[in-house]
C-alpha cells in the first residue's frame, strides 16, 4: 500500500481531511449549500479553516494535493497555504475554471490572483473567455483596476460593454460585473451619471437580501452610498 504523501508541514493531504470533516457541522454545511456549494464539503466554519491554515504555514505542495480533492473545504484551506508565484498562468487559469463555489472563487482572488505576476494578462483574457469562473474572475481584477489603477483602461468601453452584457450574463459572472459597474460610477465622476442610469435600467439586483446596516449591492444605492462617505 502506498503512502499518503507527506509535505514540509509534517501532514498530508488524508490528515487534512480527516482534521476538516472532523471540524465539520450541519449549520455550515446547510449555509454553503444555500450558498450554492457542492455536496462534496464538510462545512468547516471560515473561522476554523484559517486556524486550520494558519497551523499548517505555507505549504505549496500540500495546497496543490488539497486542491485535486474537489473538496470545498479542503479547496479554502488550500488558497490560505499556497504560493502565488510558484504557479503558472496556466496553473492559475486551471484552478479557476475547475471552481464550483463562488466563496471559494473570491477566496482564490482575494488571496492568490491578485498577488499573482500575470495578473494583468490573465485579466484580459478571462474577459474575453466563455467560461463563467474565468468570466467572474476577470470581472474582479478589472473591478479592481477600476478602483485602484484604471491608467490604460478604457472606461466608457468597459460600460459599453457592462449595458450590453450584464442583464443577461450568468449569476456567477454578473456577480463581479456588477461590482466594475459599481467602481465606475464611485471612482470615475465623469461616467457616474451613466453607471447610475445603467443599474437603474438593467436593474440587477435590486431586490437582492440586505442586512440592516449593511449598504444594497444594487449598483445605483452602492454608488450612492459610497459617493457620500467619499463627501
Amino acid at each position: 500500500m502506498t503512502p499518503a504523501k507527506r509535505t514540509t508541514a509534517g501532514k498530508s493531504a488524508k490528515d487534512v481531511l480527516a482534521q476538516l470533516e472532523a471540524l465539520g457541522n450541519e449549520a455550515t454545511r446547510k449555509h454553503n449549500a444555500k450558498a450554492g456549494a457542492p455536496k462534496d464539503q464538510f462545512g468547516v466554519k471560515r473561522g476554523d479553516l484559517r486556524k486550520v491554515a494558519k497551523a499548517l504555514g505555507t505549504d505549496h505542495a500540500l495546497a496543490l494535493e488539497l486542491w485535486k480533492t474537489r473538496n470545498v473545504d479542503a479547496r479554502f484551506v488550500a488558497i490560505l497555504i499556497m504560493k502565488p508565484k510558484e504557479l503558472s498562468a496556466a496553473e492559475l487559469d486551471r484552478l479557476v475554471r475547475s471552481v464550483r463555489f463562488t466563496e471559494v472563487l473570491d477566496w482564490l482572488s482575494a488571496y492568490v490572483i491578485k498577488d499573482h505576476p500575470d495578473r494583468e494578462a490573465l485579466r484580459q483574457q478571462w474577459m474575453q473567455a466563455d467560461d463563467v469562473w474565468a468570466a467572474r474572475a476577470g470581472w474582479a481584477l478589472t473591478a479592481g483596476r477600476v478602483a485602484r489603477d484604471a491608467d490604460g483602461l478604457d472606461v466608457a468601453a468597459l460600460l459599453d460593454r457592462l449595458q450590453a452584457e450584464m442583464g443577461d450574463a450568468d449569476p456567477v459572472a454578473q456577480w463581479t460585473m456588477n461590482t466594475c459597474l459599481a467602481s465606475i460610477g464611485i471612482h470615475h465622476p465623469k461616467l457616474r451619471k451613466r453607471a447610475v442610469a445603467v443599474g437603474e435600467k438593467l436593474g440587477v439586483l435590486r431586490d437582492y437580501p440586505t442586512s440592516k446596516g449593511c449598504t444594497s449591492p444594487f449598483a445605483p444605492t452602492w454608488i450612492a452610498e459610497m459617493v457620500k462617505r467619499q463627501g
